[in-house]
């Protein structure tokens, strides 16, 4: 009797825990390493695709691709990359007023799945509507995912919450990571088609992860926070119908009329990814219901949106300049071992895990000596260095002649200097923006944020369209100046951007 009672007594089993958080971290850690590993997968693969040719499309042989030129890929690549970030705002717009965070994360997931799937299919049709998909599915669960993370927690002072996104950092760091060895790898090396379809078996492995895990999500992340009116419903309906209707009609009449390029599809998305952003920026800025403090504290962050502009500007091209000069002009062999030129593309997140607990460390000291840098500071460090980064990348282009090619050290240090600059402007950002948010724009100053990557890509993919080579050192050269010159006028002008934050430091 006394056995059974201190049985039926005993003290339940502990929770089960993820590295001591709550268990739905890890079905959002594998989930969004999973969708990060099909988006860098397919990116790395993206500027060769577009730029190969000289073989049979179908069979995705080396050559296959799509034969354009590296300005026209360019501006097709800066697009892209600028539409995901641009699609974070509605994409958080979903997850507050329509379906919530979970089950726009879910319906994310099966639309960037089935781009991947479209970007499988040879042909350029589906190449851009595989295109269309991944970026509109990407913005959706970019938006979602990261609020997601948010509900596991009790309130913004849960000692484990910031531990809590660092490891979700990492899941993000590690899928972009491994992705440019495997999708790239296969994609540019042997199939351009398999490659694209490995992105789609990756996310589908998040979706299948993330599906089988919501029982461990936080009930609040199937709520709709702030559910539409049905007259509101019906007012955007209207207005999407008529914004499609009127889009179909104009293009139809293009295509009509013989007139049909494909500027006529990036001129308008480049100058949409440039007015967006000053319009959103301009309506907060004149909304009357902002007091005194909050308007200043918006003039101070224009100037850092329009510093992180610049700064993406030349961070992105990582991915189509770089990446060119990479496959053209830089040596594919280390030690006599032969590697795809893809695998630059996994620089970048290799240095962000290696470096941002120094960076982590550095700032607290420093912070315990008073000596840390202020916000102000370490935006005009990352914009200098940005800019450095470009000034080095004019020596190896000046070395890279005729049939002359360059050590791959001299890439690994470019992207070590941009990944050192991203460190001291990215997450400062994401931090500056919370604190100047003003309470009627707390919620959606995040994808105020994203939208200075989407500026600083249309800029670059605007130059192309122009006719600009933004291959050339001039050009490079231009670029370097102009994000040293913003770092140093930041730097300059900080006594009085500082006293526009007010009390944020």
């Amino acid at each position: 009797m006394a056995s059974s009672l201190t049985k039926d007594s005993a003290t339940p089993a502990p929770e089960k825990t993820f590295f001591g958080h709550p268990r739905g971290l890890a079905t959002l850690f594998m989930t969004e390493m999973w969708e990060r590993f099909s988006y860098y997968g397919m990116r790395a693969l993206l500027v060769y695709y577009l730029v190969s040719g000289g073989a049979d499309a179908a069979t995705g042989s080396q050559g296959g691709g799509l034969a354009m030129t590296a300005a026209t890929t360019t501006a097709i690549y800066s697009v892209y990359v600028s539409m995901v970030y641009l699609m974070a705002m509605p994409g958080g717009w979903f997850g507050d007023r329509v379906w919530g965070a979970r089950k726009t994360v879910a319906i994310a997931g099966f639309v960037i799945m089935a781009g991947h799937l479209s970007l499988a299919i040879p042909g350029q049709a589906m190449f851009f509507v595989g295109l269309v998909l991944v970026a509109a599915g990407s913005g959706l669960l970019k938006a979602n995912i990261s609020t997601m993370v948010g509900h596991l927690y009790d309130g913004p002072d849960d000692p484990r919450r910031d531990g809590g996104f660092t490891l979700f950092y990492v899941g993000i760091n590690l899928g972009a990571f491994v992705a440019p060895f495997v999708v790239g790898t296969v994609g540019k090396e042997h199939n351009w088609h398999l490659g694209f379809a490995l992105a789609a078996l990756g996310m589908g492995l998040g979706l299948a992860q993330f599906l089988l895990g919501t029982k461990n999500l936080s009930p609040k992340s199937s709520e709709v926070p702030n559910p539409l009116t049905p007259e509101e419903r019906k007012a955007v309906l209207t207005k999407v119908v008529l914004v499609v209707l009127g889009i179909a009609v104009f293009y139809g009449a293009v295509v009509a009329l013989g007139a049909y390029t494909l500027n006529w599809a990036l001129v308008p998305l480049t100058l949409a990814g440039l007015l967006i952003p000053i319009a959103v920026l301009t309506r907060i800025k004149r909304d009357k219901d902002l007091s005194g403090a909050e308007q200043s504290k918006m003039t101070a962050y224009i100037w850092f949106f329009v510093a992180a502009a610049v700064f993406w500007m030349i961070y992105d091209q990582g991915g189509s300049t770089l990446s060119l000069f990479a496959d053209d002009k830089t040596a594919d062999t280390v030690f006599g071992f032969a590697f795809s030129a893809t695998w630059y593309q996994s620089l970048n997140p290799l240095f962000v895990m290696a470096l941002a607990p120094v960076f982590a460390w550095l700032w607290l000291w420093l912070s315990r000596k008073n000596q840390e840098p202020n916000t102000i500071v370490k935006f005009s460090m990352g914009l200098v260095l940005i800019g450095a980064s470009f000034f080095v990348f004019i020596v190896p282009m000046g070395m890279a002649t005729g049939d002359t090619k360059v050590s791959p050290m001299w890439l690994v240090t470019i992207y070590m200097i941009q990944t050192i600059g991203e460190l001291c402007v990215s997450p400062v950002g994401l931090s500056v923006t919370t604190k100047m948010a003003p309470q009627k724009y707390a919620s959606q100053m995040m994808g105020v944020w994203f939208l200075a990557v989407t500026a600083g890509d249309c800029t670059t993919s605007l130059l192309s369209i122009g006719g600009v080579d933004l291959n050339g050192t001039w050009v490079i050269g231009f670029q370097a100046a102009a994000a040293v010159l913003a770092g140093f006028a930041v730097y300059t002008y900080r006594k009085k951007v500082q006293a526009l934050m007010g009390d944020v430091h």
